[in-house]
């Protein structure tokens, strides 16, 4: 089912909406991280038609997400060049996932440090082996094509990384785009446990480097990489190239490791 029948229920009207389609997203109990975040994307940029290009999006996830809940968004402030939004969404009355997006104009730069493109850039997608989803949600299989995306020198300890595409043809914006696949690789703690083990997202803070991203073939360089792993937790640094090598997100990420 299309990310479009997914979000066909965000009116941008606070108040109950039912995901009629959420079971093709689903993660477990939950929305897939990347989906839920961008029905509280799609809140906010629907409630309020006039906002700048997002920039930068904090979110917690709370609690799981489910088919029916309730939606709400509000300004908490308007600027000259920056806009900031929370949106959030309710299951059974109670914050399932809370995010504040900051929406902002573009001014003349007058600092430019473009991101390095890593030292170890794999072959095309095309040229690499299909990555099969034996072991994946099947969220994943349903919605993404992953290629393997092998370096020069060898994975770093505690890093996933993919290259990974939508399979559906769909009209999502640059930035929506961005939004649902920035969390499509899973955290890379999982390379360094000891034992199999369920885990769980808390929260996702993720600058956007490129509000018109349109990377050839839909394809992006997805990375995970845990920085420090212990005591049931996981602080992981989550980006996405575009297929020319160019970074269009940064972004970091708590995760609880159980088992």
């Amino acid at each position: 089912m299309t990310i479009a029948s997914l979000l066909e229920p965000v009116t941008g009207q606070p108040g109950p909406a039912r995901l009629a389609h959420a079971a093709d997203w689903m993660q477990g109990r939950t929305l897939y991280g990347g989906a839920s975040a961008l029905v509280a994307y799609t809140m906010a940029t629907r409630a309020f038609s006039d906002l700048p290009p997002l920039r930068a999006g904090q979110i917690a996830f709370v609690a799981p997400v489910g088919e029916e809940i309730d939606l709400r968004a509000e300004i908490l402030r308007r600027g000259r060049n920056v806009t900031q939004v929370r949106s959030e969404i309710l299951c059974e009355g109670q914050v399932a996932l809370s995010a504040v997006w900051l929406f902002a104009e573009g001014r003349e730069a007058n600092a430019v440090l473009p991101a390095a493109r890593p030292e170890d850039w794999p072959a095309a997608p095309e040229a690499q082996d299909i990555v099969t989803h034996e072991f994946a949600p099947s969220f994943v299989a349903r919605n993404f094509e992953l290629r393997r995306a092998p370096s020069a020198g060898g994975s770093r300890p505690g890093t996933i990384r993919r290259w990974a595409r939508l399979t559906e043809a769909h009209d999502l914006d640059p930035v929506a785009t961005l939004v649902l696949m920035g969390d499509v690789m899973p955290p890379g703690a999982m390379k360094a446990m000891q034992r199999r083990g369920p885990i769980s997202s808390v929260n996702w803070s993720f600058n956007v480097l490129d509000t018109q991203s349109r990377s050839p073939g839909g394809w992006y360089l997805a990375e995970n990489a845990s920085q420090h792993a212990d005591a049931g937790y996981s602080s992981e640094r989550l980006r996405l190239w575009d297929a020319d090598g160019k970074q269009v997100l940064d972004g970091q990420q708590c995760v609880a490791v159980f088992g």
